[in-house]
């Protein structure tokens, strides 16, 4: 959140999850509670090009929180693969427009464990393809590894850089 609070303006956040169980809810209420609350938050797990596109005359930053919920709830509606794809060429096309300062969370999924089900390896594939599309379109890339910011990419002028989160 520290790189957010740095760029300053009106600040939106774009929350992914779905309250499909008590954890997920409570987890829910925890992040909304933990936000200023001079942010607009917008829920939506499904159109988020679309929501991001509406928020261009609302926000000046923008949280997307997160891609990997994004992609699951794709999933969980049977969206196919090619279309999940696509959805994420998409996404990448708008963070290459830049209409706003964007901030995209993600997990990276591709270094863990293999997944033992067809389920999970579809998973770990396609998110690693979203993940793949927005990072070529985006200024900058940071993968943070036991909470320590690694710069993966960074075309963004040092002196225009928010800190790493």
């Amino acid at each position: 959140m520290a790189a957010v609070r740095a760029l300053g303006g009106r600040v939106a956040v774009v929350a992914t999850a779905e309250p499909l169980d008590p954890d997920m809810a409570a987890r829910i209420c925890r992040h909304r509670n933990e936000r200023p609350p001079s942010w607009l938050t917008v829920e939506e797990p499904i159109e988020l090009v679309e929501t991001l596109r509406r928020l261009g005359d609302t926000a000046d930053t923008v949280l997307v929180d997160c891609l990997t919920l994004w992609v699951a709830n794709h999933l969980q509606r049977g969206v196919t693969d090619e279309a999940i794809v696509a959805h994420g060429e998409t996404l990448a096309k708008l963070v290459g427009e830049r209409p706003y300062s964007l901030v995209l969370v993600s997990n990276e999924v591709g270094q863990g464990v293999h997944p033992e089900t067809a389920a999970g390896l579809r998973f770990r594939e396609l998110l690693g393809l979203v993940n793949q599309a927005v990072a070529r379109e985006a200024d900058r890339v940071v993968l943070m590894v036991a909470g320590l910011p690694l710069t993966v990419k960074d075309q963004i002028p040092h002196e225009q850089a928010p800190e790493a989160p």
